[in-house]
């Protein structure tokens, strides 16, 4: 059964394109709605990468089978504070709702660049929804714009998924850095969940010692007043897989197009493990936190060496309170 209380709202957040974000919300929203939690995805990024993947019309329509069309998108939600959020919820799937994109949301930074209340659009039409959905899966553009901060407004968790590179990892200091500041001047209350490995070769002694570099750094906030102070790497990590790559052309979620993929597998165990987190079980001070292995054995949680490389030295010194990495 699906647990009591308002939904947890997640930012899926990351500023750099093509890392899996739209891939990570989607498929961990589904992988939610197969656990029996009620889920809704909404589209804040003008590609309108989720909407497609999930077959809908970025116009408005719907592209999959047996899909209904919204009268409204998340563009109309930001720009009138006054329109009905139910009217652009698409029910794509059981347990499973979408509040699709469209190009002019690309507009909608400017337009709104004057607006009372600006930052908290989105926070605005969210609230009503709240109590209807367990979570809230927000996929914010690849930028650090006013989009991204209604999302990050409107959320409670902050999702970053990311591959094991070193510049994706100089760039988690800066999405950090703009969750620190969101929560200090307009959401008190978000935190960062964690990381979500995308694309992720285990083999690799490059992505060992980033994995590594990340988890040391997310271990010495444990003590620190700062929003990751309880975020971890969550297991399993998604493997590379060319089937999540062709899923969103036939307008389907991984579990439909391809349940037994290595896809699916992960994503299902990634739904797992994040489901069973909640910010009432969050780590407490200097706990270690248990993940379980991804299938298959590939990836063990807890038997990675710690390996200090020069050009990760930033992540692994333990940083000033409420300061980000560099």
């Amino acid at each position: 059964p699906s647990p009591p209380g308002p939904a947890r709202i997640i930012a899926q957040m990351n500023q750099k394109g093509g890392v899996g974000k739209t891939t990570t919300t989607v498929n961990l929203a589904a992988g939610l709605a197969l656990l029996g939690r009620r889920v809704l995805i909404v589209d804040l990024d003008p590609q309108a990468h989720a909407t497609l993947h999930l077959g809908a019309d970025p116009g408005g329509g719907a592209g999959g089978e047996g899909g209904s069309a919204a009268a409204r998108s998340v563009y109309d939600l930001l720009l009138d504070s006054d329109d009905n959020p139910q009217a652009a919820i698409i029910q794509v799937a059981p347990n499973l709702a979408l509040i699709p994109s469209e190009t002019d949301l690309a507009a909608a930074e400017a337009e709104l660049g004057a607006a009372d209340e600006r930052h908290r659009r989105l926070a605005r039409a969210l609230a009503p929804l709240a109590a209807s959905f367990d979570a809230i899966l927000i996929d914010c553009p690849p930028s650090l714009g006013l989009l991204t901060i209604n999302g990050l407004a409107a959320a409670n968790e902050v999702l970053i998924p990311m591959q094991a590179h070193f510049l994706a990892l100089q760039g988690v200091g800066k999405l950090l850095e703009t969750v620190k500041l969101v929560r200090a001047g307009i959401n008190p209350g978000l935190t960062v969940s964690g990381v979500v490995l995308c694309m992720h070769d285990a083999q690799s002694t490059h992505a060992q010692e980033v994995v590594a570099d990340l988890e040391a750094f997310f271990d010495a906030a444990r003590t620190q007043d700062v929003p990751w102070r309880s975020a971890r790497v969550f297991r399993p990590p998604i493997r590379r897989n060319i089937k999540l790559a062709e899923c969103p052309s036939f307008g389907k979620t991984i579990f439909d197009y391809a349940p037994g993929a290595p896809g699916a597998l992960d994503y299902r165990a990634l739904a797992e493990a994040f489901a069973a987190t909640t910010p009432s079980t969050a780590p407490s001070p200097l706990m270690t936190v248990p993940l379980p292995a991804a299938p298959g054995g590939q990836c063990p949680s807890g038997q990675t060496e710690v390996i200090i490389t020069p050009a990760a030295q930033s992540l692994n010194t333990p940083p000033a309170p409420a300061e980000a990495p560099s």
